[in-house]
This record gives structure tokens, C-alpha cells and sequence, in this order.
């Protein structure tokens, strides 16, 4: 898609036509979007875009049950609404999911459905953009997480074991036993809600010094979730307050043994602000349809021997050693493959094993930075625009 066109998607968005949901509108609106509950009737007058959320499947966890239960799943087509006020910005995202799974605070092997919003900290150059999954090194994110939890207690922050014991430890009956109980609940975390910054895989830090101020919600109803996130435009990590920003989703199924790398997620996508100008190369760039001659490409990728390391379906078996390539296409942008095949040491993914083969790990640490084993592939503009156009063919289908 080039730049005109792409401006004319967004211009058609935001006047309210059905013809491109690829750019998402954030409607601008008098209420505070910083209370906003995922019910709230206002977010009807936010345009709706599909946003497809695919497996992550680049790295595998070292769970086979949890493997076998997400094995060949399809991606989710979830809705997504933006609205800000002039100070704040706010998401409401709602996707499918069959189960309302909540994470229980006594059990390890149990885990609660959830959603994610990320940002880049940096989006000045759109072909540049952080590593979709928990950013880059030299490339940080910002991360909002909601989970649906049960109330949970110590540990809670404050030390107070002595008031989480149970009633038949205590020598209470009657109207006494009912104000510990009161006393009790008060100490219970009822919300799991957390910002984290990150460059990558092991590298996420929580912000515990309230310099991130947001809320966020989840609301489960019809066989699906309607998730929330606002939080102020600018503040000591981010700016948003531009013509247009990148954000990207990610949610997790409980049932399906979900958590960490094993979820669904989506490529970035472009937010545009009405009523802001400017943004215009990152909307085209981000909106952009790969432009090359898939067939030709699948040829190429064939030819520079890419399965030999990575897991393409049709071509190699699942077992390889470097990152999979199976839902690539799903959630990486044209410029993301691209730097990827020329610049391979621009983001190394860690999260496989490497030394599931000590011949031939993918990438070697030098100097307490990971360098990628894997060449540099100095082909033309024409090739490895083919090979992206195949690239971005490796995604699952989306569940109907």
C-alpha cells in the first residue's frame, strides 16, 4: 500500500466508512477516558478495527502439555476501540475466548486468562520499530498487564502473614470471627494490574515507583473478554501525543495453560489521533501490503537454505534450532523481516534452548551481547522483497 493510498484509508476510517480497518481511529471525546469501565456505552462511538492476534510461535515453551493443548491453534480476530481526551488515551480490546479462567493464587499449575497492550518507547523511525515480542535490545517497550485473578493475599507487600491464617487457626467465633474476616478481605490484592519496561525476553522490569500512572480492566460476558487500558499520552516514558503512534496487543487463554511466550498477539499497528496531523510515513509504513512475488520468494527462502535453521511449515520439521518461522507473517512487519535477513544481529530472540544443539547454536554471546550465527543475506531489493512477501504468508488462519 503506498502513501496516498494509505492516507485515504485513514481518511476514509475516520469519516466513518467501512472500506479499512487497518489503521485504528482514536476518537476524541469530552469524557475523562481514564475512568472508562470495558462497558461503558461511550466506547460505541469509537470506530471498531480487527486487529487478527496470532500464536507465538518464535519461541516454544518447555511445557509439552501447554505445547500439545495450543498445537496448530488459529489465530483470534479481536475488536479494538480508541479513545482519547486531550490528556489521556484509552484501548478497549474484546476477543473470543470459550472459558472465563482465572488465576488462583494457591495453585502453580493454574493460570488466569489476560491482555496486554504494548508501546514503543521510541517510533520515530517506523522501520526501526522494537521486536514485537517484549521489545529489543536498544529498542524499550512499554507494557500494560491485566489479568483476571481471584483476590489473592500475602504475599501482597505488607508482611501481615499473621492475618491470612485460617478460621480453624484462630480462636474466634461469632461477631469476632466476622471482623477478622472483614479485616482479612481488606488485605486481599483484588486487581492484578502492572507496568512493565523491557528490551526483550528476560529483560522485563516492573514499574513499582508509580511514575507510570494507567488502569486497566477486564470484563468477562457471551464467550468473550472486553479488556481496558488508559493511561496518560505523555509521561516520563512515552509520548504519544503525535499524529499517529504504534501499539500492539497480546491476550492470554487460562485454559489453554497460557502465560509468559505462550499467547496470541498481534503485528504493531498504527493509531491515529483525530484531529492531530502528522504520523503519516508511520500509517503507510505499518499498513503497507508486501510487494513482492510470494512464489519467487518461497523459492529464494528455499534456495538460501532458511529451513535448514528455522521451522517453516512445508519445508522443515518442528526441533530447530533457530527461532520458528511458522505465524512470522502474523505478527512482524515488511520492515522487521527485512532487517532481519540483512542486519540478523539487529535482534537476536532469545527463549529457545540453545544448547538443545551445542554444534550449531543460533546465536553466540560476545562481549555480554548476543550475536546472531546467522549471515547476512546481501541480496537485492527485489529478492528479499520477495522473500518478505512469502514471509508474511506464514500465519495461521483466523478462527471464524
Amino acid at each position: 500500500m503506498n502513501k496516498m493510498v494509505s492516507l485515504a484509508v485513514v481518511t476514509a476510517v475516520m469519516a466513518g466508512s467501512a472500506l479499512a480497518q487497518d489503521a485504528i481511529v482514536a476518537k476524541k471525546t469530552s469524557r475523562n477516558v481514564m475512568k472508562l469501565a470495558p462497558t461503558s456505552k461511550v466506547w460505541d462511538k469509537a470506530p471498531a478495527t480487527e486487529v487478527d492476534l496470532y500464536p507465538q510461535t518464535t519461541i516454544t515453551l518447555n511445557d509439552a502439555k501447554a505445547n500439545a493443548l495450543n498445537k496448530n491453534e488459529k489465530a483470534k480476530a479481536a475488536q479494538v476501540r480508541a479513545l482519547y481526551d486531550g490528556k489521556n488515551i484509552a484501548f478497549m480490546i474484546q476477543w473470543p475466548d470459550g472459558t472465563r479462567t482465572v488465576q488462583q493464587g494457591y495453585r502453580s499449575d493454574a493460570y488466569g486468562d489476560g491482555f496486554a497492550v504494548q508501546f514503543p518507547e521510541k517510533f520515530d523511525d517506523p522501520k526501526k520499530l522494537p521486536y514485537i515480542g517484549m521489545g529489543s535490545t536498544g529498542r524499550p517497550v512499554v507494557i500494560h498487564l491485566q489479568k483476571a485473578v481471584q483476590p489473592i493475599f500475602e504475599p501482597n507487600g505488607h508482611g501481615d502473614v499473621g492475618m491470612q491464617q485460617q478460621d480453624l487457626s484462630k480462636n474466634l467465633f461469632g461477631n469476632d470471627l466476622k471482623t477478622y474476616h472483614k479485616a482479612q478481605a481488606k488485605l486481599a490484592v483484588k486487581d492484578y494490574q502492572r507496568s512493565f519496561v523491557s528490551e526483550g525476553f528476560r529483560s522485563m522490569t516492573e514499574i513499582k515507583d508509580g511514575s507510570e500512572a494507567f488502569n486497566a480492566d477486564m470484563k468477562y460476558d457471551k464467550k468473550a473478554w472486553k479488556g481496558t487500558v488508559a493511561r496518560p499520552l505523555k509521561d516520563a516514558y512515552l509520548n504519544l501525543d503525535k499524529g499517529a503512534f504504534p501499539v500492539a496487543f497480546a491476550v492470554w487463554d487460562g485454559a489453554r495453560m497460557n502465560r509468559d511466550g505462550l499467547k496470541m498477539l498481534s503485528s504493531w499497528v498504527p493509531v491515529k489521533l483525530e484531529g492531530k496531523k502528522g504520523g503519516d510515513a508511520l500509517v503507510a509504513e505499518l499498513t503497507a501490503a508486501p510487494k513482492g512475488d510470494v512464489e519467487n520468494g518461497k523459492n529464494l527462502v528455499m534456495q538460501n537454505g532458511c529451513m535448514g535453521c528455522h521451522y517453516i511449515p512445508g519445508m522443515s520439521q518442528p526441533g530447530y534450532m533457530a527461532p520458528g518461522l511458522a505465524n512470522i507473517g502474523g505478527y512482524s512487519t515488511n520492515a522487521y523481516l527485512k532487517e532481519s535477513m540483512v542486519d540478523p544481529n539487529a535482534v537476536v530472540v532469545p527463549g529457545y534452548n540453545r544448547n538443545a544443539h551445542p554444534n550449531t547454536p543460533w546465536y553466540n554471546v560476545v562481549d555480554g551481547k548476543r550475536v546472531s550465527t546467522m549471515p547476512p543475506f546481501p541480496l537485492d531489493d527485489k529478492s528479499l522483497d520477495d522473500m518478505v512477501a512469502y514471509l508474511k504468508t506464514l500465519k495461521a488462519e483466523v478462527a471464524k
